[in-house]
Formats: structure tokens, sequence, C-alpha cells
């Protein structure tokens, strides 16, 4: 099974600490040409070093903004698949399905399944509001958007998924042989990686209850379904969609989208609708079409230890 498959003897905590470390260290070499260009633009133009990841970001064309900061994603991608080769002696496909080889379709159903949810879901805001939104559809910087946002985005999200629901799922697991410690700490950090976005800032610690939350779905859906296929899906369709259809002042990147959001944001149901209704939805709609039971075990249970398993083995001989 998924977790179990990074469950052996030799896969001592400390070595996931230290994996860590090494994923970190790739994506901060992958932010260098990021800050030369931030050096650059500064020293040409004899400006004020920005102060702030805010500043930053706001300082180049949306594009190459996108661009930019992306190909730190690269670099960490490439920094997971030399620690689970390497330091964990494992494949790339055991930190990702317990299946014999990934299930594309699983990936394609969740990202069109969210990706119609999001698409519809904004058109609702729109009608209901129009007031709050302008065209911001620029057709060539929107093609650009297309083909950077369809080649890199991907790559960030499932670079966030094998990090959270691969790595440091089985690494969790390791450490406490169960299925519950895992998922809970998985999310809290998922979430606590976001308390720097600006989006916290304008709205308040309330809106980590929908990033933990979200942790908490995408760590669901993946011991549930004994793989992460549908958080690849759901994760990378949350985000290119996003990206694509509407932007505002306020986030973390202003892309060169369909719509502009002219609101001012508030932490209200938007916030809290997510985890308790929509998510269940999902969760539902999932469990239905792939034949999902026994919940209990398969987010609560035990993970037997191989090592044990071999000491009994022997005793039992």
């Amino acid at each position: 099974m998924f977790l179990e498959q990074g469950v052996k003897p030799e896969n001592y905590f400390w070595k996931y600490l230290l994996g860590s470390v090494f994923i970190i260290t790739a994506s901060f070499i992958g932010q260098i040409p990021f800050s030369i260009a931030v050096l650059y633009k500064t020293f040409k133009e004899k400006a004020a070093f920005p102060t702030d990841n805010d500043s930053a970001l706001k300082m180049f064309e949306p594009n190459l903004t996108l661009f930019l900061v992306m190909i730190s994603f690269l670099f960490a991608f490439a920094g997971i698949y030399f620690v689970v080769k390497y330091l964990h002696n494992q494949t790339l496909l055991s930190i990702t399905t317990g299946r014999e080889k990934v299930d594309w379709k699983r990936i394609f159903f969740s990202f069109l399944l969210w990706s119609v949810f999001s698409v519809i879901s904004f058109l609702v805001l729109y009608f209901q509001s129009p007031d709050k939104f302008v065209w911001n559809f620029k057709p060539i910087p929107f093609l650009i958007l297309v083909v950077i946002g369809t080649i890199l985005i991907p790559i960030q999200t499932s670079t966030e998924e094998y990090v959270f629901r691969g790595y440091l799922m089985q690494g969790f697991a390791n450490l406490a042989k169960n299925r519950w410690f895992p998922l809970i700490m998985t999310s809290l950090i998922f979430g606590s990686m976001h308390i720097l976005n600006p989006e916290v800032t304008k709205m308040g610690y309330i809106i980590m209850i929908y990033y933990i939350g979200t942790g908490l779905f995408l760590g669901i859906i993946t011991l549930m379904d004994d793989g992460m296929e549908l958080a690849l899906g759901f994760h990378a369709g949350n985000n290119l969609i996003g990206a694509l259809l509407v932007t505002s002042d306020w986030t973390v990147f202003q892309t060169h989208s369909i719509f502009r959001d002219l609101s001012e944001p508030s932490a209200g149901a938007d916030v809290i609708l997510p985890v308790v209704i929509v998510y269940p939805i999902l969760l539902f709609i999932f469990s239905k079409k792939y034949n999902w039971s026994n919940w209990k075990e398969k987010l609560t249970g035990k993970i037997n230890d191989q090592k044990n398993e071999a000491a009994d083995f022997l005793n039992l001989n």
C-alpha cells in the first residue's frame, strides 16, 4: 500500500529531516535567477532594493515574474527525486501511488472536476456582483500566460504534493507507525507554509482554516485512494484555473488573467464554505466513483513495521 511502501527499517526519521533540508536548499538555489533579476533591475534603475516578497514580485511584468518564481520548483522537484532515490533507495513511483503505475485517468478526472467547479463558482460570483470584476483579457499576454502556466504551474503543484502528501507523509508514517499522525502533521505544515501569503495579511489568520482544511482534504483523498493522483489533479486544477481566470492586487501572484477582482478581501463564507461543504461533496463523489470503504482504518489505523513483521516471522519459525 501507499504509506507502507516508505515504511522500512532503514528509513529513520532523521533521513527525512536531512532530505527536507536538501529539498529546501535546492529550492533556494532555484530562486537565484529571480534574485539576480531583482538585483539587476534595482542596479539598472538605481531603485531601492525591495524589502519584502510582495514588493519584489511586483517589480516585473507578471508573466516574467511567474516564470522566474516557478523555476525554483523545478530545482525542488529535482531535489525530491535525488533524496528519494539516493537517501531512501526508493523510486519516485513509490511515493506517488500504491498502484503498479501512475493512474493518469485519476489525475485528469480530479483536474477536470475541480476546474469545472471553479469556473462555475466564479461565474456565479460574477453574475451576482459584476461590478466587482473588470475585463482584463489581453490576447498576447494571456496566451503567454497559458503556455507558461500549463507547463510550470503543474510542476509547482506537483512539487508541493510530492513534498507533503508523498515524502513527508511517508516520513511521519515511519515515525508514528499509524495513519492519523501523518495526515494531521502534513496538513498543519502545509497550511503553515501559506502563513506569509498576502491573503493572510488582508483577511487575518482565519483564512488558515482554508489552507489547513485544504491540506487535510488532500491528505484524506491520498490515504483513501492509496495514492496521490487525485491530489495532484485537484491542486493543478486549482492553481492553473485560478491563474488563468481571475487575479487581484492582493493575491500572491498577479497574472494576465481574463478578469481582475476589484473587491476588498474579507474572510467570510468563502473561507469556511469549501472546508465544511464543498470538500465533503468532493469526498462523496470520489468515494462513489472509486468505491472507497473502511474509512476508519485507512485514515487512523496502524501501519505494520516491516522490521517487526520480520521478527515475528522468525519467531514463528
